[in-house]
């Protein structure tokens, strides 16, 4: 059920229903607690913390406590998921150190062959993943030069079958070629991330398209990329 709950939620969070998810990560948190799943705990907080972070309104103790409630009893590729969650709270609030080295510690727990077996409901974290978060993380920053390698590299893995999360992530590697000052590098890859959204039933990618846009519409240049 627990599970089932957090797919809900998850779908509802995409889909820009944002109170319906929460309801649902709530909902999951309780079942979690009664059945005194440790990962699933972990991972419904993280839910919850990582939809606020995506609308720009970190919960850092919220992050937090996703990860010291898994801590000594979830599998290590788990804590592999709640730490990159974690790091991406921690650049939402600007803490370039904290991301840095909640990063590592991902990478690190993904690496890790301890611990007991991992649920299927992780089995998607791989390095690509690590490499993809780290890059949004890196984003986020403002620290182009780290994030621009992080999202070509793992893009370049990704299908284009894949559209909703493709789009979503070249948003970040758009956000980094504008900050970067390569501004027509940023409309171009803001018309693929439209390409790659257009008929994908999910609202976040176009959050990030709005947010583009707005970065790109008062530059003369930009307009004339744009399609």
């Amino acid at each position: 059920y627990t599970e089932q709950v957090q797919l809900a939620g998850w779908a509802a969070f995409d889909a820009g229903l944002n109170d319906r998810a929460a309801r649902h990560f709530a909902a999951s948190l309780a079942a979690s607690e009664e059945a005194d799943d440790q990962a699933l705990v972990g991972n419904s907080l993280a839910f919850l913390a990582y939809q606020q972070a995506f609308h720009l309104s970190p919960d850092v103790d919220l992050a937090e406590a996703s990860y010291e409630r898994a801590e000594s009893a979830a599998p290590s590729r788990v804590l592999a998921l709640l730490l990159e969650r974690l790091a991406f709270t921690y650049a939402v609030a600007g803490d370039v150190y904290e991301t840095e080295r909640t990063l590592d510690l991902a990478r690190a727990s993904l690496r890790a062959a301890a611990g007991p077996l991992a649920p299927d409901w992780v089995s998607w974290v791989d390095e690509t993943e690590m490499d993809i978060m780290a890059g949004r993380c890196w984003s986020q920053l403002r620290r182009p030069l780290r994030a621009i390698p992080l999202l070509t590299s793992a893009l370049s893995r990704y299908e284009d079958s894949h559209a909703r999360d493709k789009a979503l992530y070249l948003s970040w590697l758009a956000s980094s070629y504008a900050d970067a000052g390569e501004l027509e590098h940023a409309a171009a890859v803001t018309n693929r991330v439209v390409d790659l959204a257009t008929g994908v039933a999910s609202e976040r990618p176009w959050l990030r398209i709005l947010e583009l846009a707005r970065r790109f519409v008062r530059n003369h240049r930009v307009r004339h990329t744009l399609d």
